[in-house]
């Protein structure tokens, strides 16, 4: 049999008899973790981050998480006690109606009419439609919430003081009660008119997976559909509670500002003097928030049965705007709160975004953004843009709007970009002097600046010369050589390589570009039999002890093998400077990639070549040796 337990927390957990004793054992995980329920969907909020999912239209979980600044690294103002309650107010606010929105794109079905209205509304203003309902339903929101809370109580509290001007005085202290007391009733009338409807009982029911989440890990439970059951859907810290007593310091508040300051405003004009009235309340709004910040946290944090009484009218309204949530339900607030959970505890863990429709503008800044925090490269997210899109970087620059489906696509490239994996990996493939060439981790991305070797190359070659490429990886450089010279002269083009994994990639590239390349196995020199006019290399080259320091991508995605030139970096280019005299012709040259700053000791170690000169790239940098024998 189940029986409910009142923990020392005010939460309330169904357990079986036999437990109740071990739970009560179980130290509490007090958690600063808040959240709210959004359309089909729970949104949950911590010190660093946010997290909203939502169930869309095919049953699928869409998320969004995105950083917020914590408290402590807040403006101290900001901070200040009191303050901090009317900052905390606005920024839940702001957030919750943005999450609460955001929800709406992703969980509302289109009609059959939608996707024609938000073409032509696109092509006619350059707008998303979901845009201009945020913004309509955020000016609702506010106006209808002053309308309901100040004015018409304000309102009706007038219309009894004129008829019994004797009982309930104008500006008297009676007057601002009574004004309270309809506000207190509209607040109630109001949740109890939402249960009216389907879609808003749904919400309450998400609202009921998020409080029950909340008390499962403050109980100190592992976060299992089966767990957060079990759990109440009542908590201290709920923004229905928030509301009650809002409601109840405006009450006090505005009671005794009304009576020391109201009764003063006799302009003996009825509308301007219920017109300042109203915006005297507005102005101690923030009050009423800050005021009330602080006693919802006292509240919270005093755990005795003595204060259960000033608790009771929180938990009584959080019975109609909490319902018990069903398994998915629970499953999004789950999802949620545990997101929130890895981005307060892991700074490098990623934002998401809902797949949903947006402008293109909106969406490259947001890229760009998070892609500057990441210290990835800013271009790649128009390169993801211009790619996905189909459209050249230069045309990005012209707003419109992305579709749910091009959405998802881009968003897939980007999520994948921000754990470090190179753009070009991702999509398989890069250009490299006009040439495709697929790559993958099992080889280098061929660099632009490498097109420097290919063109000094290409210059070196006559009408049926043999060219011998070593460390070929993704074959890049022998097939944009090939490829060229096959336009207008006869060469033999030779391709070798240690790794059987580039290998591969390099006969996939030779035979997609259709390259009269030969290709074979050898480490360096060991395996090739002849003599070559030309000889070209971009071997490893960078420093052992430098390889931790490389920049992520490259660190943690390309092969270390490709990569790794010794202690100096420069152990392949002696290896090819003992034994390259075997395999070139007297006159023949070799074409050497080099790494900053080390032309002048590879010249070293090509001493006894008869001719030897330095190429620099776009940028000034040395690039390429070019040796004569």
């Amino acid at each position: 049999m189940m029986h409910a337990s009142l923990t020392n927390a005010g939460l309330f957990c169904y357990f079986p008899i036999g437990k109740r004793k071990e739970m009560k054992k179980k130290k509490q995980n007090f958690t600063y973790i808040g959240g709210q329920a959004v359309i089909q969907g729970v949104m949950m909020r911590g010190k660093s981050g946010m997290a909203t999912v939502v169930r869309d239209d095919n049953g699928e979980l869409q998320m969004e998480a995105k950083r917020i600044t914590p408290p402590e690294k807040r403006k101290k103002w900001m901070r200040v006690v009191f303050l901090r309650g009317i900052v905390n107010f606005i920024l839940s606010l702001v957030g919750g109606m943005q999450a609460l929105l955001r929800s709406s794109e992703v969980a509302i079905v289109e009609d059959e009419a939608s996707p024609k209205l938000n073409k032509w509304v696109a092509e006619k203003w350059k707008v998303s439609v979901s845009d201009i309902v945020t913004t309509v339903a955020t000016f609702l929101g506010v106006v209808i919430a002053l309308v309901l809370f100040l004015f018409l109580p304000q309102l009706f509290t007038n219309m009894i003081s004129e008829a019994a001007p004797n009982y309930i005085p104008l500006h008297g202290i009676w007057y601002y009660l009574l004004e309270g007391g309809f506000r207190l009733c509209i607040f109630v009338c109001y949740i109890l008119f939402t249960l009216l409807f389907k879609s808003l009982r749904e919400t309450y029911c998400y609202h009921g997976a998020e409080h029950k989440t909340i008390n499962c890990y403050e109980y100190g439970l592992p976060l299992t559909v089966e767990n957060v059951k079990g759990c109440s859907r009542l908590h201290d810290r709920c923004g229905t509670t928030f509301l009650f007593i809002v409601m109840f310091i405006s009450i006090i508040l505005f009671s005794l500002v009304g009576w020391l300051v109201g009764s003063r405003i006799q302009t003996g004009i009825e509308a301007l003097d219920f017109a300042l009235v109203f915006l005297i309340k507005l102005l101690f709004l923030p009050i009423v928030a800050s005021v009330s910040y602080e006693v919802l946290r006292l509240l919270a944090k005093i755990q005795n049965p003595i204060v259960l009484p000033l608790k009771a009218p929180g938990y009584l309204l959080q019975k109609l705007t909490t319902k018990e949530p069903t398994d998915e339900m629970i499953e999004c607030a789950i999802m949620a709160f545990q997101k929130v959970l890895d981005m307060d505890a892991d700074p490098e863990s990623p934002e998401k975004t809902f797949v949903t429709e947006t402008k293109l503008s909106k969406l490259q800044a947001m890229m760009k953004r998070h892609f500057a925090e990441k210290n990835i490269d800013e271009s790649d997210a128009e390169w993801i843009l211009s790619l996905t899109l189909n459209v050249p970087r230069s045309e990005l620059k012209t707003e419109r709007v992305i579709t749910q489906k091009e959405c998802g696509q881009i968003l897939a490239l980007y999520e994948e970009r921000l754990t470090g994996k190179p753009l070009w990996y991702i999509f398989g493939n890069t250009e490299f002097y006009g040439y495709r060439i697929e790559v993958d981790e099992r080889v280098l991305i061929p660099r632009p600046e490498t097109e420097i070797l290919v063109q000094q190359a290409i210059a070196a070659l006559s009408e049926g010369d043999k060219m011998l490429d070593l460390c070929t990886g993704s074959g890049a450089i022998a097939v944009a050589v090939a490829c060229e010279c096959a336009k207008d002269r006869n060469v033999s083009v030779t391709a070798v390589d240690i790794s059987d994994d580039a290998l591969e990639v390099a006969r996939k590239n030779v035979r997609m570009n259709k390259a009269n390349v030969n290709i074979f196995k050898s480490d360096l020199f060991e395996n090739v039999r002849g003599k070559f006019n030309l000889i070209t290399a971009n071997p490893p080259y960078i420093k052992t002890s430098e390889i931790p320091t490389l920049q992520r991508e490259v660190r943690d995605f390309e092969p270390h093998l490709a990569l790794d030139g010794g202690e100096d970096g420069l152990e392949f280019y002696r290896r090819i400077a003992s034994k390259v005299g075997r395999y070139i012709v007297r006159g023949g040259m070799l074409i050497l990639e080099c790494g900053e700053n080390q032309s002048r000791e590879i010249l070293k170690i090509f001493s006894k070549c008869d001719y030897a000169m330095v190429v620099k790239d776009l940028s000034g940098k040395e690039r390429v040796v070019k040796i004569v024998f």
